[in-house]
């Protein structure tokens, strides 16, 4: 889903320098609007890129850690990283992340593939771009259909699960320089698809612009992304990683399609990743008349204070007490002589574990269904990564579930830990056996 980079991106690529000083002093500028930004949301200290797994031979080397650290911005309210990381060091051509490796996104996928195809009537005759297509998981769906398709992603492991799926793929990076080449050569887009993609570009701006060169006149743009407003709500502090450069809300992403020449007329709230929302967008003078709920979520957005300072301050406090709590636990558990596993060797699991300092000595390993992170270690941490058959094999007493958004279809998969007595818990908004 996000865009895996693979080698160090060429210069158009590479998101401009947003510090500016006068005689040593030091300004960030908003990557939409570049106003100064003054206002810290979360400062996580230092971390390592989360999708940085590690194989053995790296366990002896130096590793590469980053500030993290959030800053809103008091004008277009982006919230949004303090940059010190590249893209090329964020992302890798072994890119570990495959999008089909979840049954639930599979069929997220799937639903949305047939209702957006009945939406728009698209056939035969239409053209689908999605961006940042992963390992085919969406696009796949389109190619059974008999819709004319194109994935761009430009890392390597993932594009070529896509193609053996028979979906084609641009290994390029998508922006305007591209999306201005693409409709030049007659491949315009009926459906610009972009999910989990608008949070993970360093350029929001011209990533935008590309979205608006290679849109048919009348076509539509779908992007999915994580709702600032459910971030803020459920104390979702470990979705924060390098990777995710901008959190967003519908007014921002409204502003940053009309500075691109676009609109949006409608948004659906999902329930996917801990909520995040749909947005649809079209060329600014398209006919098409705003959906009501625009109208009602922009309301909804200004009712929880989103265009004010007092919503971003407080959270870092709630982000400590997760990772408290989470230690005190993982203690008291070794303390009792339980024995304790984590499934899901998710970003988000990184995160919280790395902020929270927690290794091996309190989490001897993590279980993971996907191949490309089995044999591996998690970054910082260095915990092992394990395939889920040894959960059976080491029957641990207690299963923390990292990715707490599939927190229902691991216990589903996992129901039979429950026979030898083993408990399910997540941490993020707090501390609950599932």
């Amino acid at each position: 889903m996000a865009p895996a980079l693979g080698p160090p991106l060429p210069a158009r690529h590479r998101p401009a320098p947003r510090r500016q000083g006068l005689q040593g002093a030091r300004a960030v500028k908003c990557r939409h609007c570049a106003h100064p930004l003054e206002l810290v949301f979360l400062d996580l200290g230092f971390a390592p890129p989360s999708n940085a797994y590690l194989d053995a031979a790296a366990l002896h080397r130096a590793e590469s850690w980053f500030p993290l650290k959030l800053y809103t911005c008091t004008q277009c309210w982006l919230v949004q990283t303090e940059d010190h990381a590249g893209a090329h060091e964020l992302f890798a051509a072994d890119y570990a992340y495959f999008s089909s490796t979840s049954v639930s996104w599979l069929d997220h996928a799937a639903c949305y593939s047939r209702d957006i195809t009945r939406r728009l009537g698209l056939g035969a005759h239409s053209h689908v771009i999605e961006v940042a297509s992963n390992d085919g998981y969406l696009l796949r769906n389109f190619v059974q259909a008999g819709i004319s398709c194109l994935g761009i992603e430009p890392t390597a492991s993932t594009a070529q699960a896509a193609e053996r799926l028979g979906v084609p793929v641009l290994r390029e990076f998508f922006g305007a320089a591209l999306g201005r080449q693409l409709a030049a050569q007659g491949r315009s887009a009926d459906l610009v698809i972009g999910n989990n993609v608008f949070a993970h570009v360093p350029d929001i701006n011209d990533f935008t612009l590309g979205l608006r060169e290679v849109l048919k006149p009348g076509g539509t743009v779908t992007l999915e992304f994580p709702h600032l407003m459910r971030l803020i709500e459920q104390a979702q502090f470990d979705t924060v990683y390098h990777e995710h450069y901008s959190y967003l809300s519908l007014g921002t992403t409204m502003s940053i399609f009309g500075r691109a020449g676009l609109r949006v007329f409608d948004v659906e709230e999902l329930a996917t990743h801990g909520g995040s929302l749909r947005v649809y967008g079209c060329h600014r003078g398209d006919p098409r008349v705003d959906a009501p709920a625009v109208a009602a979520l922009l309301a909804t957005e200004a009712a929880a204070g989103l265009q004010g300072a007092a919503a971003y301050q407080g959270f870092q406090a709630r982000a400590d007490r997760i990772k408290n709590d989470l230690l005190a636990f993982l203690i008291e558990q070794k303390r009792l002589g339980h024995r304790v596993a984590a499934y899901g060797a998710a970003a988000k699991g990184n995160t919280l574990l790395n902020y929270a300092g927690v290794r091996p000595d309190l989490l001897p390993y993590i279980c993971d269904a996907a191949p490309s992170k089995q044999g591996r270690f998690t970054p910082g941490g260095h915990i092992p990564i394990l395939e889920p058959a040894q959960l059976e094999k080491r029957r641990p007493d207690v299963v923390l579930v990292l990715p707490w958004n599939l927190v229902g279809e691991v216990t589903q998969q996992l129901g039979y830990i429950r026979g030898w007595g083993a408990r399910f818990y997540t941490c993020v908004p707090g501390m609950k056996e599932a």
